[in-house]
């Protein structure tokens, strides 16, 4: 279960990173998890930027709340998998009022019943100022949990800072 954390702020290069790190492990099928709801014209086109940025071998697999039942029907037939992103799966998570320590215990089960490579890509969320209101301030405080289990849980973690890639974690495997 070799899985790499790519962690950083609003444009610091996460996905693009982490694009060109799945791209570099020899694969046959290669699936991209996407989590976003774009709900608006400016995400829709964001998605639709994000998608022109991978290669015609990507199977796109839409999957904003059963993150884990994906991976759970992708992990045998998949050469690596590339989650985009995890802050995103947060809020949808936390907009169908799902338990989240129940969601983290069940990825970070899955994680280790995966062979292939997995890519996940999360926002920092805990660098800026305390959010003002109680439900961005559940938000920040969620998916900072969510990071820190999957820092916990994977072999490499790489935080994004300016588009430069600075690896904060690795792990040889045995």
């Amino acid at each position: 279960m070799p899985v790499t954390l790519v962690i950083g702020g609003c444009r610091s290069g996460k996905s693009r990173h982490a694009l060109n790190l799945a791209e570099a492990i020899p694969a046959d099928r290669r699936i991209f998890m996407a989590t976003c709801i774009p709900a608006d014209d400016e995400m829709k086109m964001r998605v639709r930027n994000h998608q022109a940025e991978r290669s015609p071998a990507w199977i796109t697999v839409e999957t904003p709340v059963d993150l884990v039942g994906a991976i759970r029907r992708e992990k045998n037939t998949a050469g690596v998998i590339l989650v985009d992103c995890l802050a995103l799966w947060t809020s949808n998570l936390m907009a169908e009022d799902r338990n989240i320590q129940s969601e983290i215990n069940s990825l970070t089960q899955c994680l280790t019943e995966t062979d292939c490579p997995i890519i996940l890509v999360s926002g920092e969320t805990g660098l800026g100022i305390v959010p003002e209101n109680a439900l961005a301030r559940a938000f920040r405080d969620a998916v900072g949990l969510i990071n820190q289990h999957m820092a916990l849980s994977a072999q490499t973690v790489v935080w994004m800072v300016a588009g430069i890639p600075v690896v904060i974690k690795t792990q040889v495997s045995s």
